[in-house]
């Protein structure tokens, strides 16, 4: 079974990957692994969409952008990692294609 692999680095990183995760057609979970000097690392996983994949990726880029200005004067990062190659790509830059690109080996 695919499985998108998800980091965010922040002061919020639980908060904001339960958000995340909350997003109607998106299931999947994630763990604390470590903290550094304040910022906390969350590993999380998507094991399901259900939906349009464009539809999804705008809400995960709606997300982003709400969860980065909360945290304007603080770190807030955001990782997705490529189901097949492992490549990764920031949300920061990530247009929607690139997210719907990723997004569409869960939905095969």
């Amino acid at each position: 079974m695919s499985e998108i692999r998800i980091a965010i680095e922040s002061e919020d990183a639980p908060q904001a990957a339960a958000a995340l995760l909350e997003i109607e057609g998106i299931s999947g979970n994630y763990e604390v692994p470590a903290q550094k000097e304040g910022t906390l690392a969350v590993i999380g996983t998507i094991v399901g969409i259900v939906g349009g994949t464009v539809a999804l990726a705008e809400q995960i880029r709606k997300w982003y952008q709400e969860w980065k200005q909360k945290s304007s004067n603080k770190r807030f990062d955001v990782e997705f990692f490529h189901p097949e190659t492992g490549s990764r790509i920031f949300l920061e830059d990530a247009t929607i294609e690139e997210i719907t690109e990723i997004l569409k080996y869960l939905s095969q």
